[in-house]
């Protein structure tokens, strides 16, 4: 990769374990620090926006909204200044923290930035029961538990396409969880701008609050971290949709399409050499085996949260 625009490296570049979809990493120069992200082209679950996301992240940038400043972007290289900040624990954050995400999120949604119209999605995948029997012919460690649950698996399918969603639509980040953030003197710094594009706006709050919310399950759920992402949200000058289980349907489709594409590089049976590793990648399907069916059955539960 040449990277000769970021000036003389004062190191080597180094690895940046975690992401989920694509590898990081560090490198120092003599013009400063640096984030290069290289791009998982092998198997991405749709076409990365580079351009329309680039544009994106330098109006919100230029608005003042706290992320990393972008600096270059490729067909398979996103590069940022890199920020020095504290990991947001899978936690429930403070009333504080989760209020100015909230007026973060309303500030994006009033910039005005062209956007090309998406092409709408394909239905929901339903090869579950297929997915079910690969696993067991071969010996994945999850296979049993995938079996057990292939009809709640096809359940949600058919929720995430049957949802109404009651916009209004807005051009925005899709994916503001704790993992994709950092603390800096106690305040967020917004990361991962990728798989920005246009959401239903009920999606992009319920998906923001309850990731805030919760612990690393939804076994703890505090109500106050979530009203406070709502309540930043409308300080910030936003308004807030109708109640109702499209809150959650971006969250439940999201964490669906996610454990059905790290299914897809288990049963591949081959260490990938872009994205994820395979150990991680075995461990996000666990999470959602395990997880997704408790989810669904706990929808009035979150929807609850909104009254």
């Amino acid at each position: 990769m040449d990277l000769s625009h970021l000036g003389a490296p004062i190191g080597p570049m180094t690895r940046v374990h975690g992401g989920f979809a694509n590898r990081m990493y560090r490198l120092d120069t003599d013009q400063g620090s640096f984030a290069v992200k290289e791009l998982n082209l092998d198997d991405r679950r749709r076409t990365y926006r580079v351009g329309d996301v680039f544009r994106f992240e330098q109006a919100a940038f230029a608005a003042g909204i706290p992320m990393p400043e972008p600096i270059s972007a490729s067909d398979h290289l996103l590069i940022h200044r890199w920020v020095d900040g504290q990991k947001v624990p899978e936690a429930p954050v403070p009333a504080a923290f989760a209020l100015e995400i909230g007026e973060i999120l309303a500030r994006i949604h009033a910039l005005d930035v062209e956007w090309t119209e998406e092409s709408t999605e394909d239905p929901t995948p339903r090869d579950w029961p297929e997915l079910a029997a690969r696993a067991a012919a071969t010996g994945q460690p999850w296979a049993d538990e995938l079996a057990s649950h292939v009809e709640a698996f096809l359940a949600i399918a058919h929720f995430v396409d049957t949802c109404e969603r009651p916009g209004p639509v807005v051009l925005t980040h899709k994916d503001i969880q704790p993992w994709n953030l950092l603390a800096r003197d106690d305040r967020p710094v917004v990361l991962d701008w990728e798989l920005s594009g246009m959401l239903d706006l009920a999606g992009e709050l319920g998906s923001t609050a309850l990731g805030l919310a919760k612990g690393p399950g939804f076994d703890t759920i505090e109500p106050t971290s979530f009203r406070s992402v709502l309540d930043g949200y409308v300080a910030g000058g936003g308004a807030l949709p109708p109640s109702g289980p499209s809150w959650f349907v971006f969250t439940i489709a999201g964490w669906l399409g996610h454990t059905r594409w790290h299914i897809l590089r288990c049963l591949a049976e081959v260490e990938p050499s872009t994205g994820p590793d395979l150990a991680l990648s075995h461990e996000v399907v666990r999470d959602g085996v395990q997880g997704l069916p408790d989810v669904f059955r706990r929808l009035p539960e979150f929807e609850a949260l909104l009254s």
